[in-house]
């Protein structure tokens, strides 16, 4: 049986998920320009890999607790083509292969993973005023 603690540590994995979501999300607009990396590419858009992280019981039973991180992933998808011959990185026919990130894509993970970490935070303090007030019961 799951106590209160355990859905507490489980939104404090969400919160962590979701705070990692947003710093990739974070660097992927701040290089929606980058042009040549240390590779010499482009930059790829990073997208992070969530996975239910499962635990073993005292009694044996493996039961959930909560959400990791499992790796981040580049996004195979093509780069931009631009047309701008003045650029230093352009080819020969004046095309520039700009970074695979969409401002607008980016921004929409940015909200989906704010409402997701609000959600941790209100399934944790719903489960923290329940503690409090069995408490206050406990009290008289």
């Amino acid at each position: 049986m799951m106590s209160e603690f355990d859905i507490m540590n489980i939104s404090a994995t969400g919160m962590s998920a979701q705070r990692l979501r947003v710093e990739i999300v974070s660097t992927n607009i701040a290089n929606a320009e980058t042009t040549r990396t240390e590779t010499g590419e482009p930059y790829r858009r990073k997208v992070p890999v969530f996975a239910e992280y499962l635990r073993r019981t005292r009694d044996g039973k493996i039961e959930s607790a909560g959400v990791k991180v499992v790796k981040i992933e580049e996004d195979t998808s093509p780069f931009r083509l631009v047309y701008d011959p003045t650029h230093p990185d352009a080819d020969e026919n004046g095309y520039v292969r700009m970074p695979n990130v969409n401002i607008v894509r980016e921004m929409v993970d940015l909200i989906n993973a704010q409402r997701a970490y609000d959600a941790n935070v209100a399934a944790f303090n719903v489960t923290k005023n329940m503690v409090n007030s069995a408490l206050q019961i406990g009290r008289g």
